[in-house]
């Protein structure tokens, strides 16, 4: 089983050698491709040879590439993800609207669930039950908008009531890379699986290549939150960011057995493609939080 995410900095060289990823800097490393989920490359010094590209390609081995400041600029992408791409485009043009309608109502609720459990722990009780009021008003496709009411009292309850989203102010540098490993993770499950990024069950920006990424890593922001208020503030160097990446290593708990949250992402991504194409939504797998989590 895959699941680690390995970081690389500095002026390195990469290379592909009997099944293992070579680091060579002023040490050598090595370690087994087998074990690698993810392969971030933080430095623009860092060369990467074809060879290694083409078997981390072969193997659906996510690889995130970094710009001069270290954020998440790119990544990787296989032409296909699987040998039936066309029956998965074929499948995923014809879910419908009304299982669309419900498969989004369920991520909505998940998140809302996972946010009010988060406040919940971070002592803000009547906010947690004002969420959990918005979460059992979530009808099919949300046309009310709880999923935007509970992230105005939730991101106020965590961080602040002068926080906001369209600032570049702490911690939205942290939260947004956090969630671009998030979305990542996401894009690798959802092409491993032979469907299409840009297809997405309710977003539908034309100008976003990661729509269906979008909607499904909803739930899973709450985690990254909860990692951020816990680290507090400070600046967004590359330790920070270490942490922030090996919350893909942290567990919680799906279909009754503790998984990492790597792992979990490709259950629960499974699990909505499979409500999706059989219009049953209550087969999808949520999530729930654990200790090294909460």
């Amino acid at each position: 089983m895959t699941w680690r995410v390995v970081c690389v900095s500095g002026i390195v060289k990469l290379e592909l050698k009997l099944g293992y990823l070579v680091i060579r800097g002023e040490k050598t490393t090595r370690i087994n491709l087998s074990e690698i989920g993810v392969l971030m490359v933080e430095s623009t010094t860092a060369a990467v040879t074809t060879g290694l590209l083409c078997e981390l390609a072969r193997r659906k081995i996510k690889v995130v590439f970094c710009d001069e400041k270290h954020n998440p600029f790119g990544e990787l992408v296989n032409y296909y993800g699987t040998v039936d791409t066309s029956l998965r485009l074929k499948q995923q043009i014809s879910w419908n609207l009304p299982t669309k309608q419900a498969v989004w109502a369920s991520i909505v609720k998940a998140k809302i669930k996972a946010q009010a459990s988060l406040l919940f722990q971070e002592n803000h009780p009547e906010e947690a039950a004002l969420l959990m009021r918005y979460h059992d008003e979530v009808e099919p496709g949300d046309p009310s908008n709880r999923e935007g009411h509970a992230a105005k009292v939730y991101f106020n309850s965590l961080f602040g009531p002068d926080f906001s989203r369209d600032s570049g102010l702490p911690p939205n540098p942290a939260l947004n890379y956090g969630y671009s490993i998030l979305l990542s993770s996401f894009n690798k499950e959802i092409i491993n699986s032979g469907f299409f990024t840009q297809l997405g069950i309710f977003h539908d920006n034309q100008f976003n290549p990661f729509n269906l990424a979008s909607d499904l890593m909803e739930p899973y922001r709450p985690l990254m939150d909860a990692l951020v208020a816990r680290l507090g503030e400070g600046d967004l160097d590359l330790d920070r960011k270490h942490q922030l990446v090996n919350l893909l290593n942290q567990t919680v708990t799906i279909d009754s057995s503790q998984q990492r949250v790597s792992q979990a992402i490709s259950i629960y991504c499974a699990s909505i493609f499979r409500a999706l194409n059989t219009r049953k939504p209550d087969l999808i797998s949520h999530y729930t939080w654990t200790d090294s989590c909460a």
